[in-house]
């Protein structure tokens, strides 16, 4: 039985994941409807600013079994001196020649665009989720944290990806979270929190998008976000709020650090399929009811605050908040192995390493 590629199949594209994974894997989906959104080129501000892009899925017997999709994001390769084409979304049956297949369409993209090399998984970019899980196979996983079988990264390297940039993401439990000896951001020093409620959405988020491309302008791979982009990425989230959860850090009125946190989706995903039904008002309330998970999605402090411990009163303060809302469990997306502060911030609360992520490349001819 061969293997088919079909092109621009976004239903497919939905679907494929769901038949390459069994149900312990723990995988589960973004909803159906903000996948559709992110592979429309009218939609997404990715593809709008003039990045190309293209998606596959390989099916067996007409049954979608895997998926991949490849875009070269011409801001980064200006920003960083490369000429690269980017990978993401790859999930697969434990099937060589579907991957061969996905990877192969991949890497034929990436050289008619005339890169030099690919590397995944970006889902979309450096700020949406990113890596393939090598490690930590079986612990479940918080909203936009990736997951995959424990065969992906074997076929990847049986492809002639290789991995590097190793990642990490965090579990902290909120009873045992350790606070003490962190700074605490008075008034008196000219600090304020303003918290991301609906009445302020727009205006929060910019001042969180301001801060985010100032806090990590020096992290590698990383690409300024437009607004348009931070609109797109995080405008889903107005719905799911908690605003007791996420702020934004001004001093002397400017804004110079946030934390967007949100109750973990996940629970609800699954129960739901990711499809919005005639059951998920009835799975939403009893997900309100009971949800005790929230995940940290990003946090930032501004370069002129680096070193002076505000990060780590923004993290006591939200943990505080968290135990007051009755939340019992933190997870935290990925951190880079290279980003030793932020891993000793980790280590410091208390939290525990969940998976293991690396992204994976290969030089092309």
């Amino acid at each position: 039985m061969t293997v088919e590629l079909r092109s621009g199949d976004v239903d497919a594209f939905f679907a494929a994941p769901f038949n390459a994974y069994a149900p312990d894997v723990g995988y589960v989906s973004p909803l159906k409807g903000d996948v559709r959104r992110m592979l429309d080129a009218r939609a997404n501000p990715l593809w709008t600013a003039g990045n190309p892009f293209a998606f596959w899925t390989a099916h067996r017997a007409g049954r979608p079994v895997g998926r991949i999709i490849a875009h070269v994001h011409r801001q980064s390769n200006s920003a960083h001196g490369t000429a690269r084409a980017q990978f993401g979304f790859f999930d697969c049956a434990d099937d060589a020649d579907a991957a061969a297949v996905l990877l192969g369409a991949a890497e034929r993209f990436a050289r008619e665009q005339g890169q030099a090399d690919l590397v995944g998984n970006f889902n979309l970019t450096a700020m949406q989720q990113c890596g393939v899980m090598t490690g930590g196979y079986g612990a479940r996983a918080y909203t936009d944290m990736v997951v995959n079988a424990a065969h992906v990264p074997r076929l990847l390297e049986a492809n002639g990806f290789a991995r590097f940039f190793p990642m990490r993401t965090f579990e902290l439990d909120l009873a045992a979270a350790r606070t003490e000896g962190l700074r605490t951001l008075e008034p008196g020093e000219g600090f304020s929190f303003a918290p991301v409620a609906k009445a302020s959405f727009a205006e929060r988020m910019e001042e969180a998008r301001i801060v985010l491309n100032d806090g990590f302008a020096d992290n590698p791979m990383f690409v300024p976000l437009t607004a348009a982009e931070f609109r797109f990425q995080a405008g889903e989230m107005m719905s799911i709020l908690d605003p007791r959860l996420s702020s934004v850090l001004l001093k002397d009125g400017q804004p110079v650090g946030t934390v967007i946190c949100i109750p973990d989706l996940n629970g609800l995903l699954a129960a739901t399929g990711s499809r919005i039904g005639l059951t998920t008002p009835f799975h939403y309330l009893r997900y309100r009811l009971g949800r005790q998970r929230a995940v940290i999605i990003f946090y930032s402090v501004a370069r002129a605050m680096h070193g002076q411990g505000v990060m780590g009163g923004m993290l006591a303060r939200t943990v505080t908040s968290l135990r007051d809302a009755g939340y019992r469990q933190l997870g935290i997306t990925w951190i880079a192995d290279v980003n030793a502060a932020s891993l000793r911030q980790m280590e410091k609360l208390g939290a525990r390493p969940l998976h293991h992520l690396h992204l994976f490349r290969k030089e092309l001819a």
